[in-house]
This record gives C-alpha cells, sequence and structure tokens, in this order.
C-alpha cells in the first residue's frame, strides 16, 4: 500500500508514520494543502489518510481535487473537532471513511487496509473487462467466490468439447455469459457464434430463423434465408430458453444434434453444418419432459454435459467486485462513482431474485440518482428491497447530549445515539440497522467496538 498522511500536527503524524511503516506500508508526510499537491503531483497513492482542518484550507476542498483526478484512489478523512456534519459531507464527496482524534491504531490500520482493498478490487474490476474482452471478445466472468472458481474450472475443462451442453440457472443469473465464454475461451473463438431466445419469436419465425428457409416456402419469403445454424458452422449456437421450443422444432433440433444435417424450412435437400450447440433454461427439464412439454430424447441429447450458474444470493462474496465492475460499465467515464459503506452493506444484504441483471439495473439507478461521487444506500433502494419498519424517535431529542457534557467526541455521541435507538427498537438489531440507515454487520460491528451490550 502506498499512503499519504496529510496531517498538520507533526508529532501525531511522525507517530502514525513509524507505526504503520512496521505494517509494511509506504508512507510519505504532507503538512499542508500545498505540500500534498506537490506529493500527488509526483506519486501515485493508493490511500490517503487527510485531516479536515490543514493550516492553509480545509481538507475536503483536497479531496473533491484528489477524488477528480483519481477516482480510484480511497480517502479516510481524520476529525479532531466531532463534526457528525462534517463527517457525512466527507462521506458524500467520496471519502471511505472518517475516524476521530486521537484514533485507536488498530482501527486505523483495519480502516485503511479496508479502503485499500477496495481500492484494488475496482482497478481490477476495471481493467479486467478491458483485458479480456481484448483477448477473448467476451465479458469477463466476475467474481473470486468459491462458487464462480468452480463454474470457470468447469468452462475451462469443456470448452473445446464437441459435447453439447446444458447451462441451467435463474433468469438474470449469466447464463449467456457463460456460453459466450465457452465459444470465446475456445479454438472456435474465431468461428461464428450464434444465438437465438426460442421465448423471443413466435415459433414459426424461430423454425425460421434456426433453420433458414427457401424462396416461396411460406407467405412472405421472397427470396432464400440462411438460419443461425448455417451462419454459425464451425462454431457455435446458443439458443436460450429452450424450454420454451415448440415439440414439432424440438424434432427437427434433435436430429441436428444426432447427425448434424437439418433441412431448411420449405427445401427438399438435406445440409450439414459441424458446430457445438449449448442450451439455456430456468426450467427443471424433467419436469417438462414429465408434462409432455419437452421431448425426453433431446432432453438427454442437451444434457451430456451440464453446467449450473449459482443465484447471485449464493456468492454475495462477488458483490464489491460485480459492484465495481458494473458501475465502470453504468457511469460515464468523466463521471466515475462508488459506494459508500452502507450502500455496499445494504447489497450485501439483499438476496436479489433477479440475480446480476438486477444488480446490473439498481447501480444504474445510483449513478442516475446521486449527485456526487458517492453512491448512497438511498440511491439504491427499490420498493422490492423490502419497507424500512420505522422505530419510534420519542425522546432522541431530551436524550441528546449537551454543550458542558464531559465527553462531546464525535465517538462518544455516536455510541449513545446507537445506545438510545437500539432501546427503543426492544434490543431488535434489524429495526435499529434500519432506523441508523446503516447495515446490519456495520451495527453489530459497532456495538462491539463500543461495548454496548449487553443493554442496561
Amino acid at each position: 500500500m502506498k499512503l499519504l498522511i496529510v496531517e498538520d500536527e507533526v508529532d501525531f503524524a511522525t507517530l502514525l508514520k513509524q507505526r504503520l511503516t512496521r505494517k509494511k506500508i509506504n508512507i510519505d508526510l504532507a503538512h499542508t494543502i500545498e505540500q500534498a499537491l506537490d506529493w500527488l503531483g509526483k506519486v501515485s497513492y493508493d490511500v490517503i489518510l487527510l485531516d479536515q482542518r490543514l493550516p492553509d484550507g480545509e481538507g475536503l476542498s483536497l479531496l473533491t481535487h484528489v477524488k477528480e483526478a483519481d477516482p480510484f484512489v480511497e480517502v479516510v478523512v481524520l476529525t479532531g473537532h466531532g463534526s457528525l456534519e462534517t463527517a457525512i459531507q466527507s462521506i458524500k464527496q467520496g471519502a471511505y471513511d472518517y475516524l476521530t482524534k486521537p484514533c485507536n491504531t488498530t482501527k486505523l490500520e483495519f480502516t485503511l487496509t479496508q479502503a485499500y482493498e477496495k481500492k484494488r478490487l475496482a482497478e481490477q474490476a476495471a481493467g479486467l473487462s478491458e483485458a479480456l474482452r481484448r483477448q477473448t471478445g467476451s465479458e469477463p466472468i466476475i467474481g473470486q467466490s468459491s462458487e464462480i472458481k468452480g463454474l470457470m474450472q468447469m468452462v475451462e475443462k469443456v470448452k473445446d468439447s464437441e459435447a453439447t451442453i446444458l447451462v441451467l440457472g435463474e433468469s438474470g443469473s449469466g447464463k449467456e455469459l457463460i456460453a459466450r465464454s465457452l465459444h470465446f475461451w475456445s479454438a472456435r473463438k474465431d468461428k461464428p457464434f450464434q444465438a437465438l431466445n426460442c421465448a423471443a419469436l413466435p415459433n414459426q419465425l424461430v423454425e425460421s430463423e434456426l433453420f433458414g428457409h427457401e424462396k416461396g416456402a411460406f407467405t412472405g419469403a421472397t427470396g432464400v434465408k440462411m438460419g443461425l445454424i448455417e451462419i454459425a458452422d464451425g462454431g457455435t449456437l446458443f439458443l436460450d430458453e429452450i424450454a420454451e421450443m415448440d415439440l414439432d422444432i424440438q424434432a427437427k433440433l434433435l436430429r441436428l444434434l444426432e447427425y448434424g444435417e437439418y433441412f431448411r424450412v420449405g427445401a427438399t435437400r438435406s445440409r450439414k453444418v459441424k458446430l457445438r450447440v449449448v442450451a439455456a433454461t430456468n426450467k427443471k427439464l424433467e419436469q417438462e419432459v414429465a408434462a409432455g412439454r419437452f421431448r425426453e430424447d433431446l432432453y438427454h441429447r442437451l444434457n451430456v454435459v451440464q453446467i449450473e450458474v449459482p443465484p447471485l444470493r449464493n456468492r454475495k462474496a462477488d458483490i464489491p467486485l460485480l459492484a465495481d465492475y458494473l458501475l465502470a460499465q453504468k457511469c460515464p467515464q468523466n463521471n466515475p462513482k462508488v459506494l459508500s459503506p452502507e450502500a455496499l452493506e445494504v447489497l450485501l444484504s439483499y438476496d436479489f431474485p433477479g440475480n446480476v441483471r438486477e444488480l446490473a439495473n439498481i447501480l444504474e439507478r445510483g449513478c442516475l440518482l446521486s449527485y456526487g461521487p458517492t453512491i448512497e444506500a438511498e440511491h439504491l433502494f427499490q420498493p422490492q428491497m423490502g419497507k424500512r419498519t420505522p422505530v419510534s424517535k420519542k425522546g432522541l431529542e431530551e436524550e441528546a447530549p449537551r454543550w458542558g457534557d464531559t465527553d462531546l467526541s464525535l465517538e462518544n455521541c455516536e455510541r449513545q445515539h446507537i445506545l438510545r435507538v437500539l432501546k427503543m427498537a426492544g434490543g431488535n438489531k434489524t429495526k435499529a440497522a434500519q432506523e441508523l440507515k446503516i447495515g446490519l454487520k456495520t451495527l453489530y460491528r459497532k456495538v462491539k467496538e463500543y461495548g454496548i451490550e449487553p443493554l442496561p
């Protein structure tokens, strides 16, 4: 990690550098905004620890400059004045987090490490797309979870196989991405890849699109049309929503898979092709076979190799990396945005019935509704993400700290506020987290950090 500490208290900054250098962090010191700008002109940093008030100006002005110059740099703001309003403003302007002085070194190190990891993942996600697209012609499979690693290993094993492959998974989970990866990672990558959504067209058009037709085969067939099978010769044919295919067309597809030959609509002479078929569905084909809606022989012919794409709720560890990648796609290049820690907590606590497609839509909404470089939790909320149960606010004002109290530090104010809300929620942490507008994981961390439990 390359860290720039911008702190006007020289002794405090030097002490931090001594302690953090032991953790193999490369550190430079600046005591003014001018010195910080000088360092930033010479060195690329991963994280900046920024004091709120500096001799030649407000630290938040430097924060704005940093995020405009490099949106991937993470900034942690230090405040010694207990200003919750300023701390919130720093988050809205793109800061990763804020800490109050004097700060616990262990907590500081943890926060800096988390900020560095977020920056690393964001850069990885942004670079991964273009690199893999250049190498393979396909979008990348994003994720580091064991589920995704297993999925990628399976794709790697069968990518060059001639066998028909059946891709299963919920709607929006990425079945077509897997089909494209099977093609573009394989020796067929220079050959055609053709896709047909069997649910998107009427059966007559599906047959014509798939097999092609001869002139005069039906009303409106004014010329010869090549089908996707013919166009994909030598490459890959992807049939999405295969369960929606008409039984008559299923019989013709079975002949293609068995013998490598097919007839154009209206033709009397068969044609030969050599291609690999990948089919996908979000339905259980065994049930479709039992109901008489899908041919059993075609099912067995398609199901030579089966790949199941896990739903997003089963691989939540991939959400931070996916979110960074999708934000790079959804937000304009001249206006990049990042998620606040609370917004990420909201995503991690959600089950995503629409899977990756829903995540992409939610993040696009966040890009549109957020004004600054940071997307907050309220920019992501959708009605289907659940109603937020309000907690009674009676007594908040009467228990608020007043001037002259022994401890008006930001940490103590935060501790007392969390304690009050927990009491009003009857100890229900889920309800308290909803009212505090923070993630449940964040609340558990703060409860442990402030030693709040057991509730008095």
